[in-house]
């Protein structure tokens, strides 16, 4: 039985993305995002704890993120978590990242204009623009039968 890596988080942009492009024109765009929850303390005052998380997107969801995506912006993102270390003078260094399959920008947009949703296809690597998930409003009643 093989296991399940799963991430799903709604947050905020801590900082705009930093894009960086490699060797064959691969890009990769990292940033952070914050998500808040609110408890109360022993004396019932209301405290927000803020958790942060690295966020990494390939290919052509970085070239989404690096367009669309800014400071404070509030996005669903789906990914996996990742681990990945490096040894720098001789200390090794750990981060755990979460590598993006796909984002949804959740802020509300001018009229007539739909926020981006982007995946990452795991298999190919490569973004499938999809459209945004809303269901279509409709004034008319149906007479079912039923």
């Amino acid at each position: 039985m093989s296991g399940i890596n799963k991430v799903i988080l709604i947050g905020r942009l801590g900082k705009d993305p930093e894009t960086r492009t490699f060797e064959g024109g691969v890009k990769k765009s990292s940033f952070t995002l914050a998500t808040s929850e609110y408890r109360k303390d022993k004396d019932g005052n209301r405290i927000e704890l803020t958790e942060w998380h690295n966020i990494v997107c390939w290919r052509n969801l970085a070239e989404v993120a690096e367009k669309y995506l800014n400071k404070g912006k509030m996005i669903y993102v789906e990914g996996k978590l990742r681990t990945r270390n490096w040894e720098d003078n001789g200390i090794k260094h750990y981060i755990t990242e979460v590598e993006a399959s796909t984002f949804t920008m959740l802020e509300s947009r001018p009229a007539g204009e739909t926020a981006p949703v982007a995946t990452q296809n795991a298999n190919m690597g490569n973004t499938v623009p999809q459209p945004a998930m809303e269901e279509p409003v409709s004034n008319e009643t149906d007479d079912l039968p039923f």
